[in-house]
């Protein structure tokens, strides 16, 4: 049988609580000033521990004061033992929670800090918060002494079944999980599908990935969708490229001359329009006897994917005006139509230039 409470026990159980409280005061201004150091580190793996031990440590301290105070009462076992049981949940519930913003934080820094990794692949964390999360539950189940094996053998048959029920979803997510693995894409990549849809790629989680277009417009694909078919990435192995421009002039054009003048708007361009890349040495590439010209292909150095249109729009405005000032002509397409009138012994046919084409009747 216990015996009664006296002020003395009272005493000595605040005592208790008041050097938890001053613990954890005392640890929360550690932390703190930990956190400032950790600031002028380059890692953010150390800001993302301190930040998510300042919840805990404190909680952690109060309870043990809380928890010495009990043991100072006299308390029967039973009262004492759920106290105590109550107690140790909540540490454990606090400490999983914090667990999972330690872990999942180190993977985010980690996923930003690497170029292979999507940046901000919400896949990878997601995950990660789930499964600490279960763990830290089937802990406070057995705590609590409710036995987790029968509930282990209920969740394997379940998720037969529910893997069954939920094909399409996992394919989605094991197909993102692949996508990341393989590096094929990450956030800011642009992306053009052989379905058509092309942008930057904004998120991958653990059912598709979300792309906005040069519209602003947000494009969902689902993850098994992306990974089965074609994809150009204009952002890897780097994100410059190059840019190919269709050019021709009239055969009484002076090639030389041509070559010249188009080399230096090409140098202008590149050193004067934003996005393009001034170390771009200019190469001009006569290929074809057309028609009415001489066809040339003219390439020019793009920083990213969505900087070539701006570039080649001032690229051809530049180039027009100075092949004007040059004396360049730029042919437009003329086609040759012979039409014969009275029959097989008519009269002979009387060629005609009609919008560019010459006709003769």
């Amino acid at each position: 049988m216990n015996r009664d409470l006296t002020a003395q026990d009272m005493i000595i159980a605040g005592v208790w609580v008041a050097v938890g409280l001053a613990a954890g005061v005392l640890a929360r201004m550690l932390l703190r000033w930990l956190g400032k150091h950790a600031d002028r580190t380059s890692w953010r793996g150390d800001d993302v521990i301190v930040d998510s031990l300042r919840a805990l440590v404190p909680l952690a301290a109060l309870a043990g004061g809380a928890a010495a105070a009990a043991a100072a009462l006299p308390l029967t076992s039973r009262v004492n033992h759920n106290v105590n049981q109550i107690l140790t949940v909540l540490l454990i519930l606090a400490s999983t929670i914090t667990a999972a913003r330690i872990v999942t934080g180190l993977v985010r820094a980690v996923t930003q800090s690497r170029q292979g990794v999507a940046g901000s692949a919400t896949i990878f964390v997601n995950i990660t918060r789930v499964v600490v999360l279960a763990i830290g539950i089937l802990i406070v189940l057995q705590t609590l002494g409710i036995s987790i094996a029968p509930l282990l053998t209920a969740l394997g048959v379940g998720g037969l079944a529910v893997a069954l029920a939920l094909q399409d979803t996992l394919a989605n997510l094991f197909a993102g999980i692949h996508i990341l693995a393989s590096k094929t894409i990450q956030p800011g990549d642009y992306i053009r599908l052989t379905s058509g849809e092309e942008g930057y790629v904004v998120d991958i989680n653990w059912r598709n990935t979300v792309v906005r277009n040069l519209s602003n417009n947000l494009v969902i694909i689902p993850n098994a969708q992306l990974s089965s078919t074609n994809m150009t990435n204009y952002s890897r192995p780097e994100q410059e490229m190059t840019l190919t421009v269709q050019v021709g002039v009239g055969y009484d054009s002076d090639l030389e001359h041509v070559e010249r003048v188009t080399s230096e708007v090409v140098i202008e361009v590149m050193t004067a329009v934003e996005g393009a890349m001034p170390e771009h040495e200019p190469a001009i590439r006569f290929h074809t006897f057309g028609d009415s010209r001489i066809s040339f292909t003219v390439i020019l150095g793009v920083g990213e994917f969505s900087d070539q249109y701006r570039i080649k729009h001032e690229f051809i405005k530049r180039l027009h005006t100075r092949y004007r000032v040059e004396g360049i002509r730029i042919p437009s397409p003329a086609r040759t139509i012979a039409l014969q009138s009275g029959g097989p012994n008519g009269s002979g046919a009387i060629p005609q230039q009609w919008d560019g084409v010459t006709t003769v009747s």
